[in-house]
């Protein structure tokens, strides 16, 4: 079953909704309204695709009064 990847035109006076094929992913294709190319993510949804934050809490000794 091959479904379709949804995407926005990251050219803010574009902003068209596109479909490509699943096998796109990874590739760069071309928005028809305004010609801008576009990275189609590798996958959706796989963790750890997006920023974490830093693993490091801060400190929250007391200080000395």
């Amino acid at each position: 079953m091959s479904s379709m990847v949804r995407l926005i035109c990251p050219n803010l006076k574009c902003r068209s909704v596109l479909s490509v094929p699943a096998s796109a992913r990874g590739k760069t294709v071309r928005c028809r309204q305004c010609g801008s190319r576009i990275q189609v993510p590798s996958s959706a949804g796989q963790p750890g695709s997006t920023p974490r934050p830093s693993e490091a809490a801060p400190s929250n000794s007391p200080t000395a009064e």
